[in-house]
């Protein structure tokens, strides 16, 4: 768990960073009218979204407009924005900033629409890589993820919660702490499959 805990140092902050387990699915996906591409959607909050594509060129680059739908077990929602930034395996849009998208995206991505959504990743029968201090491990695709982890004795060691751009962490002897999601990427190891994310924490 050490590595989880290392610190980013900066001249002008101190950042936390944080590696933790990936799912190796995502049902939350995009797909494009420009490219005709399916695209996960890596991360996403009610300003915008990361997209992933395991295969082929992105064909996005920075100010890029974008326009396609979202699909979400069985719900759609039709999606405006631009790029913002780009790299060869991912993509980050902004929506089109307006009420009308605004009101669509948050009726989207209401709490108890995510509550639904939310699936035991530790009970899967598939052949997922779980850290075995993992007690816990809930995901609803991009907005929501909940880690529980436990010592030795099993006692609950640290709970964290990934809530679109929010990350919040109770540990064990220290408390709770809340911060803002930075970065994340990929951090592919020979034994498991992660993410890096960066915080500023509150």
């Amino acid at each position: 768990m050490e590595r989880r805990l290392n610190l980013v140092k900066s001249d002008f902050e101190q950042l936390e960073k944080r590696v933790l387990p990936r799912f190796p699915f995502c049902y939350l996906t995009f797909k494009s009218d420009k490219t005709s591409k399916v695209f996960e959607v890596k991360d996403i909050s009610n300003s915008g979204m990361q997209l992933g594509l395991k295969v082929g060129n992105m064909d996005l680059k920075k100010d890029d407009k974008v326009h396609g739908l979202l699909h979400w077990s069985g719900r759609e929602l039709e999606i405006s924005g631009s790029v913002k930034w780009s790299s060869d395996s991912r993509v980050g849009v902004e929506f089109l900033n307006n009420p009308q998208m605004n009101d669509l995206v948050s009726h989207f991505l209401n709490m108890s629409e995510i509550a639904t959504q939310l699936k035991p990743v530790h009970k899967m029968d598939q052949a997922i890589e779980v850290p075995r201090a993992l007690r816990y491990w809930l995901r609803a695709d991009g907005p929501v993820e909940i880690f529980v982890w436990q010592h030795n004795d099993r006692e609950y060691e640290r709970i964290q919660i990934l809530m679109m751009e929010n990350f919040i962490e109770w540990e064990d002897g220290k408390g709770l702490k809340s911060a803002k999601v930075l970065s994340k990427r990929d951090k592919d190891t020979p034994l498991i499959t992660e993410d890096e994310y960066v915080y500023q924490v509150d």
